[in-house]
């Protein structure tokens, strides 16, 4: 299984928010590029940035910072929040992201989404698919809309995207665990995708009930932050 630490900004800060609200919200460094190079040193070879102020601002914000750890560190970086535009994307795959997330312009403008598939290849383009109570989320997830999560999945692969970033929003930030059985049902439904499990993952055991469960990769972040989980177990865990 794929480890991949994840690295939430606001203002150039690493935060967290508890299911994706605002309002709660921690800092847990000022410098995400000593944070990266930490996840580096340790073996890590991937990370999932996200641009908190750019999925509430719909335009990317933090691109210094996405270019300051690209440039940096050696580390495949996803790059998430705010990507509404041709613009926006060309600027995060300029400042060094190899793949970029797209969740919210999937739903709302599916048809520049088709046009990115097609220009930039499926490669490096993984669909952001956030869910609450089975319906997809956007605009930071301060909006739900009526698609279901399944038939978003569905028709995004038939458009040739092989990688899904699936979070339950639910349990994002409350170190209750993952939603086990949503993405074992997710895996038997559509075998072969590549699906990033996100949300909720609280210990090492989670990893392993995820990778028993038949997911290639998972996301943390706050079980990390909050000392639940080390770098040395992150290591050890990336490496089988």
């Amino acid at each position: 299984m794929e480890i991949i630490p994840a690295i939430d900004l606001i203002e150039g800060k690493c935060v967290r928010l508890t299911k994706g609200d605002y309002n709660v919200c921690k800092t847990y460094g000022d410098n995400p590029l000593d944070i990266a190079l930490r996840f580096q040193d340790a073996g890590i070879r991937r990370l999932h940035l996200v641009d908190l102020d750019g999925a509430r601002s719909k335009h990317i914000v933090n691109y210094p910072t996405l270019e300051k750890i690209a440039g940096h560190t050696d580390l495949t970086v996803d790059f998430g929040g705010g990507i509404k535009t041709t613009s926006d994307l060309e600027t995060a795959l300029g400042c060094g992201a190899a793949m970029v997330t797209i969740g919210s312009t999937a739903v709302t403008d599916p048809e520049l989404m088709d046009q990115w598939i097609s220009d930039y290849g499926q490669e490096h383009i993984i669909l952001g698919a956030d869910a609450r109570d089975g319906k997809i989320s956007v605009n930071g997830w301060k909006e739900d809309s009526t698609l279901s999560l399944s038939d978003f999945i569905r028709n995004y692969l038939h458009k040739g995207i092989t990688q899904v970033l699936c979070t339950d929003i639910n349990r994002d930030g409350m170190l209750q665990g993952p939603s086990i059985g949503l993405y074992r049902s997710l895996m038997e439904e559509f075998p072969g995708i590549w699906l990033i499990a996100s949300g909720g993952v609280s210990s090492v055991q989670d990893f392993l009930d995820l990778k028993e469960a038949g997911l290639p990769a998972a996301i943390v972040g706050k079980a990390y932050y909050e000392g639940r989980i080390t770098l040395e177990q992150l290591s050890g865990l990336s490496q089988e």
